[in-house]
């Protein structure tokens, strides 16, 4: 099964294939997958564009109105080009043959044919970094099902499959995402994997490709419903220590095919189980490659269901400030105090979130030297099922149907993306003293 470059348009999902040039209009994110839905929807589409509704392909009238649509909001952006100040005159195009990889994404059947609404259908992550320090960046597969692969780039956009070498291909595990960081300050990129029931690994870079699993040593090995990883050093003492968001318990102790735990039949509303809770983790580096949990001592507490998180130094007092997403209920934003403890500033700065937060991004959008925020939401848009409608009747979506007793936390939430724009009111210190944040716009 071939690699296929997917533009995720609003909600629908443009595919090219066979080396034709990529229409990158009104998309707000780019990723590659696997899924045999993609690829029997790039098939079926054959050379051309293959517009697809929650995996229906769309034909005749339905299609040439969404491309009518489609050119129409390339132009209207074409005609905002002289306001970009950043370099934005490039396309995609799909290299995977010329690339020799052949990663196959394996999912578990509660994400395909007895698929269940549990967080089994987010799929997995992908890492990337130089890892033998031959000045290419490398590319770290994660899977559901099968092993994870690590493919080292040769240069000229082709890579080879060094997972074997390497050592880091965990196939007896239900993997979740990974990340590249370097925990020991040897100059390379370590590897930590994050699972759900089968253990997270921390693998040690030792050199030439090669890996070793210190997961013991280190004291990483939490077992649970595992999601995103995210180092920083929150202390500020050169080593990197290590933010670990959970989900939550949304299986059963009965396995499935492949051996991966089958989800609870109310999965999606585990939430509403303070039994399942299951909360995030803040591990400091030791140093020697140890890590220890610090979660409690530095008053970290109240994640909700979160699957990803930043760290930010929103207030300028050289201490990363962390930011918890939360997929069902509202956000939470902790203010680092000097590396020693950390208070929860949500109210204060961050009033409402979206309910469904999934993804975060921390950047300086218009090079003011300040740090904004966009955080990307999915499940607030979920509650209304139109099936297959016009763009305008798709907004609708964000009209909340779900009931008040869903909606844990409803009253801080907004329905959509929200853009943050962040403000520093100036003093006569080095850092400001006070930032101001204020929601400048969402996506409905």
């Amino acid at each position: 099964m071939p690699l296929c470059l997917v533009i995720l348009v609003d909600t629908w999902l443009q595919i090219r294939c066979s080396g034709l040039k990529i229409l990158v209009i009104a998309a707000i994110t780019w990723f590659t997958v696997h899924s045999h839905r993609a690829h029997e929807a790039v098939q079926a589409a054959g050379t051309g564009v293959g517009l697809i509704y929650r995996g229906t392909i769309l034909e005749g009238p339905s299609h040439d109105k969404e491309m009518r649509w489609l050119q129409a909001r390339k132009q209207a952006q074409i005609k905002t080009l002289d306001k970009f100040s950043v370099f934005h005159d490039f396309q995609f195009s799909d290299r995977c043959p010329e690339s020799r990889i052949t990663f196959k994404h394996g999912i578990v059947d509660d994400a395909a044919k007895q698929y269940k609404a549990i967080h089994y259908d987010h799929g997995n992550g992908l890492a990337a970094a130089d890892v033998d320090a031959d000045s290419r960046v490398d590319l770290y597969f994660v899977n559901q099902l099968g092993s994870n692969e690590l493919w080292r780039n040769l240069g000229k956009g082709q890579f080879e499959n060094i997972t074997e070498l390497a050592g880091v291909g965990l196939a007896n595990r239900i993997s979740v995402t990974a990340s590249f960081a370097d925990i020991d300050n040897d100059g390379d990129q370590d590897l930590f994997v994050t699972t759900v029931r089968t253990g997270n690994v921390l693998f040690e870079n030792i050199g030439n490709g090669r890996f070793a699993d210190i997961t013991q040593n280190a004291g990483l090995a939490y077992s649970g419903h595992s999601s995103g990883a995210v180092f920083s050093d929150y202390d500020q003492d050169g080593l990197l220590d290590l933010f670990l968001t959970n989900v939550g318990r949304y299986t059963t102790d009965q396995k499935g095919r492949g051996g991966y735990f089958i989800g609870m039949a109310d999965g999606f509303s585990g939430h509403l189980h303070q039994d399942r809770s299951e909360g995030c983790v803040l591990y400091r580096n030791q140093g020697n490659k140890r890590f220890l949990n610090v979660t409690a001592k530095v008053g970290l507490r109240e994640f909700g269901w979160s699957g990803d998180a930043s760290f930010a130094d929103l207030n300028r007092d050289s201490f990363p400030d962390l930011y918890v997403l939360n997929m069902q209920g509202n956000d939470h934003y902790f203010e680092n105090v000097k590396g020693k403890s950390f208070v929860d500033k949500t109210d204060v700065y961050f009033p409402k979130t979206p309910w469904g937060s999934m993804g975060i991004k921390f950047f300086d959008y218009d090079n003011d030297g300040l740090i904004d925020l966009l955080v990307t939401d999915m499940h607030s848009d979920m509650s209304y099922d139109l099936g297959y409608v016009t763009q305008e009747e798709e907004k609708k979506k964000s009209e909340m149907q779900w009931s008040n007793d869903v909606l844990k936390g409803h009253e801080k939430s907004i329905w959509g993306m929200p853009f943050t724009k962040i403000w520093a009111r100036a003093s006569l210190q080095r850092f400001p003293t006070r930032s101001e944040l204020k929601t400048i716009g969402r996506g409905g």
